[in-house]
Formats: structure tokens, sequence, C-alpha cells
């Protein structure tokens, strides 16, 4: 428990730093203007400043795009433990950048700062989960690996109290801390693939009421109380399932040698929609009004469909039971390939594998 709870300070780092960037939005873009009239002397232009103001705030998600894909290669050069040791170097040389960017008079200095951490919660958003699932046994696995998302939202929780954010918003992410706990206890006796579609469908329900509530908002007031609720609905479906689960259930479905490298793939392709989100939603907004999170039912049903049909229940099952459960859905019985050959093709030449 104590590796695992060092472990998760990581996670704890990765929330913070997501949500921390919001509350001082006033305070940065007035050093963003102090800087800019001290070097040219002239106010900052108002699109300079929203440009250096979106670059502050996606660049983070582009570093931890970077990050995400080098898991890998950190991994399989110098083993789980003391990656994650070395990647702390990071965290503090993003401090540095940031805490001194003021002193230095160098809005750059904040934008690097920026990335460096993006870059550091990257790895550890590959890092951690992996490293939980592998110390963790197999009747504990899934409770354990809940962990991860719980330091997440512990840590954009902090940020939020710590910036006196808006109540609402305190609200959510309060509600976000509970549920991951509550799973803390349930995700062994319920399972991986019943709390994933019970999540994604409650996602997508809640998602239709939100749309609804915006469209009749003009013309009910009291749609607005229907909104919170979908939103705090929303939020808590996916602490169920979507928000905890892929983060773990990924190293449960992969043997040690190709694990890392599906890691990667799984963190670059979470940072990289958290990327398009951020740069696209406003845009996205724009063009569809009330109606904008139709795209998201969209998707979250295409998410349930292709959960339903095609990802197999991980709780209390070895990777060779989940492997023989693949080959024998794909039809090509369970007799074909024993689990240590298949182990020993997708480990390759690597005798420390």
């Amino acid at each position: 428990m104590m590796a695992v709870g060092t472990a998760v300070i990581g996670s704890l780092q990765f929330g913070y730093n997501t949500g921390v960037i919001n509350a001082p939005q006033n305070i940065i873009e007035s050093f963003y203007n102090e800087t800019w009239s001290s070097r040219f002397s002239e106010p900052i232009p108002q699109t300079v400043l929203t440009a250096l103001w979106s670059l502050s705030v996606a660049i983070f998600s582009i570093g931890g795009m970077f990050g995400s894909f080098s898991v890998g290669l950190f991994v399989n050069r110098f083993g789980r433990k003391n990656s994650m040791l070395m990647a702390n170097v990071l965290a503090f040389i993003a401090a540095l950048f940031m805490g001194l960017s003021k002193l230095a008079a160098s809005f750059e200095m904040l934008i690097v700062g920026r990335f460096v951490v993006g870059l550091y919660c990257g790895l550890s958003t590959g890092f951690v989960p992996m490293y939980v699932e592998e110390i963790s046994p197999t009747s504990l696995r899934g409770a354990l690996g809940t962990l991860h998302q719980l330091g997440v939202v512990i840590g954009i929780l902090m940020a939020q109290v710590f910036g006196v954010c808006k109540r609402c918003a305190v609200c959510c992410v309060l509600l976000s801390t509970v549920s991951p706990s509550v799973q803390l206890f349930v995700v062994e006796r319920v399972g991986r693939r019943p709390l994933h579609l019970v999540g994604l469908m409650g996602m997508a329900v809640s998602a239709v009421f939100l749309t609804v509530a915006m469209a009749l908002l003009d013309q009910l007031s009291w749609m607005s109380y229907v909104s919170i609720a979908a939103i705090f609905s929303f939020v808590a479906f996916f602490e169920i399932g979507p928000g905890p689960i892929p983060w773990f259930i990924v190293a449960e479905l992969f043997s040690q040698g190709p694990r890392p490298s599906a890691i990667a793939v799984a963190g670059l392709s979470n940072w990289s929609a958290n990327f398009l989100v951020g740069i696209g939603f406003p845009y996205v907004e724009q063009l569809c009004g009330p109606y904008v999170f139709i795209i998201f039912i969209v998707l979250l049903l295409g998410f349930f469909t292709f959960t339903y049909f095609k990802v197999p229940e991980t709780k209390g099952r070895t990777f060779d039971e989940i492997s023989a459960g693949f080959r024998q859905s794909a039809g090509h019985g369970p007799d074909k390939y024993s689990a240590p050959e298949e182990f020993n093709t997708l480990r390759g030449d690597d005798p420390d594998l």
C-alpha cells in the first residue's frame, strides 16, 4: 500500500496541474500585459493576449502527448520505478520555470514551464497505472487501479479550492472525488465491464437531458435546475466507469512485453482528445449552440457499442485467461496457441521480458 500510495502522488500532480490554470486567469493575463508593456511600451493587443492565454492552456496537453508517447521508451530502458523517479526531475524544472517567470519578466518561461509539467504528467499517466497494476494482487488489481483516478480528482479539487473557484465547480469536483472512493469498494465485486457500460450509457442519457434543458432554457426557467442536475449526473457517471477504468484496464489486457507500448498509445489517445476538445469546443459551441452535446451523445453510444461487443471482463482473470478468451472470440479455438507460446511471440527476442 505504501508503494501504491507513493506512486499515486504522480496522479495527484496531473490533476492539480490540469485544474490550477483556470483560477488565476486574470492574474496571468495581467502579467502578460505588464511584460508586453515593459518590452514594447504599449498595451498588449487583445488578439495577442487571447493567443498567449490559449497557448498557455493548450501547451500542457501538447506536453502530455509527447510524454505519454514516450512511456515505452523509458520503462523498457530504465524500468518502472526508475522511470517514475526520473520523471520527478521534470516537475522540479517546471516549477522553477513557472516560479521564476515573474522575477525574470518572461511569459515565455511560464509557457515553457507549462509544457514541461505537461511532459511530466504525460509520463505519469503511463507510469502510475502500469506500476500499480503490476504490483497489485489479482484480487485487488481493480480496486487499487482506481486510486490513479482518485489521485487525479483530488489534485483537481486542491487546485479549485486554492483558486477559490465558483461553488458549482467545487461541488462537481467533490462529486468526482466521492465517486472513485465508492468505486474502490465495488469494482472487484461488480467488474470493470459492467461499470464501464453503465458509466457510458449514464453519460449519454445525462447529455440528452442537458441538451434538452439548454434548448428549452429560454422558454422554461426551471430548466436551469435540470441542466445542473444533468451536469452532476454526467460527472458522476464519468467517475463510475469511463474516468478510472480505461487507465488500468489497458495494462490488464496486455502482457508485460507489449504493455508499455499499449499504454503509450492509450495515453496519446487520451491527451490528443483533451487537446482537440480544449481547442475545438469553443468553436463547435458557437456553431451548434445548445445542441453541441449531441456530438458527445453519438460518440458515447459508439463507445458503448464497442465496449459491449469487443471489450472483455478482466476482473479476477490473469493475462493468460484474458488472452485465451480473445482467441476463442476470434474463432481460433482455445488450443491453437498456448499462453506461454503467445507470450513468447509477443516478447520477441528480448530475454528480459
